[in-house]
């Protein structure tokens, strides 16, 4: 995977030793999205163990997680992301964060933009289809443009993966383009620039 932050499992003396605390809270009509923390391990290792879900969250081939291997993962992204828990009815179903830019091709391409990404998962497969993916795609646009004040939020998300490509489209992405994974698959750059957003009204208001 190209990244600016090469490491998804860095040195041990780099290590955080617990996954970095944020206290921000995003409230929708139906989804909540609540800081991910320490007490999340037990669902984050079943939903990246779920070769179904991680089918459509992976390139790579897929194996089993370790929970050493996955609190490294997450601890070292929480460093450089604002990471949540999807929330339904008290139950969590998912997890996502607003990430600093880390693909070097668009890094490289506009440079002296304050760029970030979304990536989401709905772990609980029954859930699939309901318009819950939808809702935290726009909690996070609204967090990253209003709060953070980014110039513009990108979405890699596989080709073949047409339910999240809809759910960003409908929240205001374009696609941008298109990049081959070693693997042979293809994931589909999709954008959405704070121009837009303000434009569009979504920048008004809290």
């Amino acid at each position: 995977m190209e990244s600016v932050i090469p490491e998804l499992r860095p040195s041990p003396e780099r290590r955080p030793k617990r996954m970095a605390a944020h206290d921000v809270t995003l409230r929708g009509a139906d989804v909540t999205l609540r800081p991910m923390g320490e007490d999340d391990w037990d669902v984050l290792l079943a939903w990246n163990n779920d070769p179904v879900v991680m089918a459509l969250a992976d390139h790579n081939p897929f194996q089993e997680t370790s929970l050493a291997d996955l609190q490294t993962i997450y601890r070292w992204l929480a460093t450089h992301a604002y990471c949540f828990i999807m929330v339904v009815d008290g139950a969590p179903i998912g997890e996502c964060w607003l990430q600093q830019m880390n693909l070097q091709r668009l890094v490289d391409r506009f440079p002296d933009l304050d760029l970030r990404r979304i990536d989401l998962m709905i772990g609980e497969k029954d859930l699939w289809g309901r318009g819950y993916g939808t809702e935290a795609i726009r909690l996070l646009v609204e967090f990253g443009f209003r709060d953070q004040r980014a110039d513009g939020i990108f979405a890699p998300v596989m080709a073949d993966n047409r339910r999240s490509q809809r759910a960003f489209q409908k929240n205001g992405f374009t696609r941008y383009s298109s990049h081959r994974e070693p693997d042979g698959r293809v994931n589909t750059d999709l954008v959405v620039w704070r121009t837009e957003f303000e434009a569009a009204g979504a920048g008004q208001g809290a």
